[in-house]
């Protein structure tokens, strides 16, 4: 048994090509996707016959479910006899029934014979008076995602059936796109019922004459600022700072220049995080990106490695270290998500000279490193049982401090008493699953507002600090703390 798929063009019975027509006059048992066409309505008055799935579209919420129901439909019928499947445009462009035929034909033993027709892009080429050499996507309106689309290129949309597509498609442009950019609705390209507005993005679902034959065209963006939320001018942007004729400060970084940027940045933006301010939390996070694109600029200068490795880098690493979520494992909460993290880890590394504390640099502020040895140590119970103990080795290490600086408070021993000190309150703040470095950060901020404060009321007083006693002083201090500095 065979299905013979034709294609009915893109406008009117003039432009059908001699054989589909033939076909079409000549055949028996024609199913159509749609009767929303101008060669079916021609057809129709030569007193040619048809049935359509015009009625599936309604009985669906989904077009994949509509796509499936056709699909099994033609292939029951096809099992009894040859049939004959007519779409609109080219067979091959933009139809997801012929893709679903073509693949599940052959496993249920039916012949799929493909004849062209003529696609729906000529004719759209030429009424828009476009030039795809420019480069141009062709998208499916009733599955549009955001980061397919290039707004440096002509964008076709197509499959806008309706005002229910229509406004998904509209949100999904609004997210990269002014509300009064302007676009183009086409409606039946290349026929004699040919129409192209002209409406702002933000009309676009508000037109009620969208039907099956309905394409949006979103002209090539030339606006630089609109094009600023896209990742490539971002990284255009950072190339240019570090081309021949950019930035003399950016030219001259390094890698370990850098450095100590980037440390920065990230407590800006956990400063950021604190005050809940999600528009300085914007402004600093695009800081740390920039410094990530400015390392990954000079390692392509340098020849070693370019963003896309980095990306790509993670990406599998993302996907290797979730197989919960990308392949066939099962974790149950998060402590099996951590467990097997860290055997995948082990097993990237082999087992060749792999210690548990491999990868917590000395790069690493102390006070985190410390943490994140500990917590290390602890996966494999190296810990204490209960937090009270700690607390006793705080005590313990106080002891031993003080009587080092009784002896000498210059040597190296009180040195690493007082180290010992820190690492032991670490050890409470991990029980207390507080985070040493955090909690010191937020430390020294309050330090800063309220020292901020007692300079203030210095100045206000006309007087120098060394006027003040310190008694007076911690006044102030109680002020700022009263305010909730």
């Amino acid at each position: 048994m065979k299905i013979t798929i034709l294609g009915l063009g893109a406008g009117d019975l003039n432009q059908l090509p001699l054989g589909v027509y033939k076909a079409l006059v000549n055949g028996s048992n024609i199913y159509l996707r749609t009767k929303e066409h101008p060669v079916v309505r021609q057809l129709e008055q030569e007193g040619l016959s048809f049935q359509s799935f015009d009625s599936v579209y309604e009985q669906f919420d989904q077009f994949e479910d509509v796509y499936k129901t056709i699909t099994e439909s033609l292939l029951k019928n096809a099992g009894q006899e040859n049939i004959i499947y007519a779409v609109p445009g080219h067979p091959l462009v933009a139809e997801k029934t012929v893709q679903l035929l073509l693949e599940a034909g052959p496993e249920n033993g039916i012949e799929i014979e493909v004849k062209g027709g003529q696609s729906f892009l000529d004719s759209l080429f030429q009424a828009l008076k476009i030039d795809p050499i420019d480069g141009f996507q062709l998208l499916d309106g009733t599955a549009l995602r955001r980061e397919e689309i290039q707004l440096r290129q002509h964008v076709i949309i197509g499959q806008v059936y309706d005002s229910y597509v229509a406004s998904d498609v509209k949100l999904t442009l609004m997210e990269k796109l002014p509300y009064d950019y302007q676009i183009f609705i086409v409606i039946a390209a290349g026929s004699a019922e040919e129409q192209i507005k002209k409406v702002p993005l933000v009309e676009l679902d508000r037109e009620v004459e969208l039907n099956n034959l309905t394409t949006i065209y979103i002209p090539p963006v030339q606006e630089e600022e609109i094009l600023y939320k896209e990742f490539t001018k971002l990284r255009q942007i950072i190339a240019e700072l570090r081309g021949p004729n950019g930035c003399p400060w950016d030219l001259k970084q390094t890698h370990q220049s850098l450095k100590k940027y980037l440390i920065e940045e990230a407590y800006e933006y956990i400063e950021a995080i604190n005050e809940e301010d999600i528009d300085h939390m914007i402004e600093e996070l695009g800081d740390v990106l920039l410094q990530v694109l400015l390392h990954a600029q000079i390692g392509e200068d340098d020849g070693f490695f370019s963003i896309e490795d980095v990306i790509q880098g993670i990406s599998s690493k993302m996907i290797r270290r979730h197989p919960h979520v990308f392949g066939n494992s099962i974790a149950k909460n998060e402590e099996d998500v951590m467990k097997k993290w860290q055997e995948i880890k082990k097993e990237e590394k082999g087992e060749k000279s792999f210690s548990l504390l491999d990868g917590i640099g000395k790069e690493y502020p102390n006070l985190m490193r410390a943490y994140d040895i500990q917590k290390k140590c602890a996966e494999v119970g190296f810990d204490w049982p209960e937090v009270e103990q700690a607390w006793e080795k705080v005590k313990e290490e106080c002891i031993e401090f003080q009587e080092e600086v009784k002896k000498d408070a210059k040597s190296e021993e009180a040195v690493k008493e007082f180290g010992d000190i820190l690492f032991a309150l670490v050890n409470v703040a991990r029980f207390y699953k507080i985070n040493p470095e955090l909690a010191l950060f937020e430390t020294n901020e309050k330090f800063k507002n309220r020292f901020s404060y007692i300079e203030g009321r210095v100045k206000e007083s006309g007087k120098e600090f060394h006027d003040f006693t310190l008694k007076e002083l911690d006044r102030y201090w109680d002020e700022a703390k009263e305010k909730g500095l």
